[in-house]
């Protein structure tokens, strides 16, 4: 039997409405309620700052949270006894590490990397309005720093002691958001499948659910936004990646999307879908059987076409549900161009920590090649 390592996470509170009793999961006195503007003019926040008198708001997270916001976040808790992170991937991040700073007083410059964030957080509840990150699952925060630079602390302290997934909260998210965070959520759920590091049987199980979800739901979520039901799913879905990937850690899509964030401000979930199948694509010779065993999950009617066609079909099934969806397939769709492949190829060879996990190399020169093809 395999030797291996699994860590669940936070409690699940989940339903509609579920938000409304964050009180109930948190200690007396003030907490710390990191969100952000969209999410406060929307008045996503209302009905659960209803029931949160003491809270002090910080509302001024950005896409792509700087350590400067994250520092002000930390600044403006002072004096509180738990955090919330409501909203999506951004305010999450920001709420886990502050939590974790506000408490222990630590130099940030000292836990970057995994494991170095060894102290005991303020009690911590999430609450996703989006249903792609699933970093309510998960023990990493990402931080960007210098400007452009993305970097990463991730340590056990960070999990959250509640993760609340309330579908209502996502009812009004655009198509485009809903689309694009979907297909982050399925990566997640690839890219711990295929892991070259940590994969096990119990983070296979939660990727393989998680992508049926997503498959399942993604299209009726962006066809009939209102369906209470499918944004339950995909949730759902969005969580259980999350558990995956924090047990078997996400590589060389997320590594070469994460340069399109820094430099371009792209939405985490399209750098996502727009590197997608190109990296599969690189990872074909490597990653074969997995992907064979995930086309054959999706779609049964692969079974007996043999391991390169159910991989192949693999890919080319979640390229057409990115674009049923309405993904963005292309770079110079974003205003990126031939001119940007240097400054892009790397950038992503600083992320080492992810590029690590890839089922094969990924050189600087075969990341200017994937970002070449995905103009």
């Amino acid at each position: 039997m395999l030797d291996y390592e699994f860590r669940y996470g936070p409690k699940l509170v989940a339903g509609p409405g579920a938000a409304r009793g964050l009180a109930d999961m948190l200690p007396p006195g003030p907490c710390l309620f990191v969100t952000d503007e969209t999410v406060r003019a929307l008045g996503l926040a209302d009905a659960a700052l209803a029931g949160l008198p003491d809270a002090v708001i910080f509302d001024a997270v950005e896409q792509d949270p700087s350590r400067e916001t994250l520092m002000a976040a930390v600044a403006a808790g002072q004096g509180c006894v738990s955090v919330v992170g409501f909203g999506g991937g951004s305010p999450m991040d920001v709420a886990k590490l502050a939590a974790y700073l506000i408490a222990t007083g630590e130099d940030l410059d000292t836990l970057w990397g995994v494991g170095k964030a060894l102290g005991e957080k303020l009690p911590l509840a999430l609450v996703p309005t989006t249903a792609g990150t699933g970093s309510e699952a998960t023990p990493v925060t990402v931080i960007t720093v210098g400007g452009s630079e993305k970097r990463g602390v991730s340590g056990a302290a960070l999990l959250a002691d509640f993760a609340v997934l309330d579908p209502e909260l996502t009812l009004s998210l655009p198509r485009a958001v809903t689309a694009a965070t979907g297909i982050d959520a399925m990566v997640h759920a690839i890219e711990a499948y295929t892991s070259a590091r940590l994969k096990n049987p119990m983070s296979d199980m939660f990727a393989r659910k998680a992508l049926r979800l997503i498959s399942d739901n993604l299209l009726i979520a962006c066809d009939r936004p209102g369906d209470v039901d499918a944004r339950g799913k995909m949730l759902l879905a969005a969580h259980l990646a999350g558990i995956a990937f924090a047990n078997a850690p996400v590589a060389g899509v997320h590594a070469l999307a994460y340069p399109l964030g820094g430099h371009f401000h792209i939405p985490h979930g399209l750098s996502n879908a727009l590197m997608l199948t190109h990296v599969l694509g690189h990872n074909m010779e490597a990653a074969r059987p997995l992907y064979a065993e995930l086309g054959a999950m999706l779609d049964p009617s692969v079974k007996d076409i043999g391991q390169q066609g159910q991989a192949q079909a693999f890919v080319q099934h979640l390229s057409r549900l990115s674009r049923a969806a309405g993904v963005p397939q292309r770079l110079g769709e974003v205003g990126i161009g031939p001119e940007h492949l240097d400054l892009l190829a790397a950038e992503a060879m600083k992320q080492e920590r992810l590029l690590i996990n890839n089922p094969c190399p990924i050189t600087q020169a075969d990341a200017r090649r994937l970002y070449e093809a995905a103009l």
